[in-house]
């Protein structure tokens, strides 16, 4: 019986010095319009991708673990625990999710009550 290697997702590991941010000098000018208005252009596309991207990755751990849940229940997988470490990974990933979730709702409402 040969052991397979576990392949967890590719989520972001936290440095263990501080980096600088790559192509933070190309975003600073940017920073400020001609009208005199602050804000970044063009980086609400990024962020939105970003977003799409992770929510696509979740979905298609949470579809794993649903294949393999009924793959162990019908008797068709032969390692249950392809299952039990999918289902783990998709847990902890939907966690995170919401987790990113609540505190973007909490930045929301924050900036809501700030005074203008």
């Amino acid at each position: 019986m040969s052991i397979t290697p576990v392949q967890f997702p590719s989520f972001p590991t936290a440095p263990t010095t501080p980096t600088p941010v790559a192509g933070a000098d190309a975003i600073a000018p940017s920073l400020t319009s001609t009208n005199g208005v602050s804000g970044p252009s063009g980086s609400g596309e990024e962020f939105g991708s970003m977003v799409l991207d992770g929510l696509d990755r979740l979905e298609g751990l949470n579809d794993r673990a649903d294949n393999l849940a009924v793959q162990a229940a019908t008797g068709k997988l032969d390692n249950i625990h392809d299952y039990t470490i999918a289902a783990s990974e998709a847990s902890v990933a939907t966690q995170l999710t919401v987790a990113l979730r609540n505190k973007a709702v909490d930045a929301f409402n924050e900036i809501m009550r700030m005074q203008v």
